[in-house]
């Protein structure tokens, strides 16, 4: 599964497009904890000018994923486990309240991409590929949230499941991912009986049960420290060449 990188782009849309490159990489770890920023750097690697490479990055500071400091340094942020413990029920209630408005809504072709993804999700699991994993269970969440087609509900969504998806790439290997396709096949049929009410529980107990794994791994400093000497490195080893994934919420995660 590619990932989104950094490379020229084009003009329209300059600050949106920098944005979510730089979102999906922080999310992804491609851009790791606690590594500086240099918004020339940036710039240069974006093959634009500084203006909308800073307004990408105030963006990203305002949602978390970015820190800045007196004597102009900005840096990634580091992974605050607390941050993304307290946004997960945040994001277990909006996801249920989607799930909830959207079951009245679904066809058959919902349906089919809920179990699409979710198979989809299932193969990435087996093949132990954290990103592809990710990026299925987002798409079958996008699902639910496209189809409640609240705008307000799927910008709330979007900065929280940014701290949720970063800290769960970097614990993938020591967390039991299983429960996530049983808990979706369980989604799936509500969805189709109509019970919305069943529909949006299941959802919100998906969301719990990660948290509830989540909160049994380690402390802030010991995961920050770990994932920085995992996959800390300079901008000026940054990719060039990477291409640009379609864009999926978690927009989710």
């Amino acid at each position: 599964m590619q990932q989104v990188g950094i490379q020229k782009i084009n003009r329209t849309s300059l600050r949106d497009q920098v944005y979510t490159a730089l979102r999906q990489s922080i999310i992804t770890l491609e851009l790791a904890p606690e590594q500086k920023l240099n918004d020339n750097e940036l710039a240069a690697r974006f093959g634009v000018s500084r203006t909308p490479v800073r307004e990408a990055l105030k963006r990203l500071e305002d949602e978390g994923l970015v820190e800045s400091f007196p004597g102009a340094i900005t840096r990634i942020a580091p992974l605050y486990n607390d941050a993304a413990r307290h946004a997960f029920p945040v994001a277990a209630a909006l996801h249920a309240l989607a799930t909830r408005l959207a079951v009245p809504q679904l066809q058959e072709q919902h349906l089919n991409e809920l179990e699409q993804a979710n198979e989809q999700l299932i193969t990435a699991l087996q093949q132990q590929d954290a990103i592809a994993a990710i990026e299925a269970d987002d798409r079958f969440h996008r699902v639910l949230v496209l189809a409640c087609a609240n705008p307000e509900l799927d910008k709330a969504l979007q900065s929280v499941m940014s701290k949720i998806r970063r800290l769960e790439l970097a614990k993938f290997s020591s967390i039991d991912h299983t429960h996530s396709p049983e808990d979706h096949k369980r989604i799936i049929a509500a969805c189709k009986q109509g019970d919305r009410s069943l529909a949006a529980a299941e959802m919100e107990q998906n969301w719990l049960s990660l948290a509830a794994w989540l909160q049994e791994e380690g402390e802030t400093a010991d995961d920050s420290t770990t994932t920085t000497d995992q996959t800390s490195h300079s901008t000026q080893n940054l990719p060039k060449d990477h291409q640009h994934s379609k864009q999926e919420s978690t927009d989710s995660l």
